[in-house]
């Protein structure tokens, strides 16, 4: 039987890390909001890959017609976190250079910027 939970999880997360990023007042704020959507995409592609009393597909001992849970799912979330990580990485350090260059990390203070 399918489980609505995953799914739900995933909405949830979504809408609560966008409902942070369109209120944000603050560029770390908005990060963290950020990861926090990005998190639910590692619960969506570890629930569409996941079968309920299936095992690992790894160990040469499985009887082949035994129900596995698909490995093509972690390694996919493995990558998006991993990429997630990256790019927090660079906004952080991208707010930490507008606020050593502008003294603020509001978003609305910095819309007068000229180039």
């Amino acid at each position: 039987m399918l489980s609505y939970l995953p799914y739900v999880v995933v909405a949830w997360l979504f809408l609560v890390g966008l409902f942070g990023i369109i209120t944000s007042r603050n560029l770390i704020h908005l990060v963290v909001c950020l990861s926090v959507v990005q998190s639910s995409t590692y619960v969506l592609i570890l629930s569409v890959g996941y079968r309920s009393g299936g095992g690992a597909p790894v160990f040469d001992t499985v009887p082949p017609g035994t129900l596995a849970v698909d490995p093509v799912g972690h390694a996919l979330a493995l990558t998006d976190i991993v990429v997630g990580a990256a790019v927090m990485a660079l906004l952080l350090a991208l707010a930490v250079q507008v606020h050593k260059h502008r003294g603020t990390l509001d978003p609305e203070e910095l819309r007068p910027m000229r180039g």
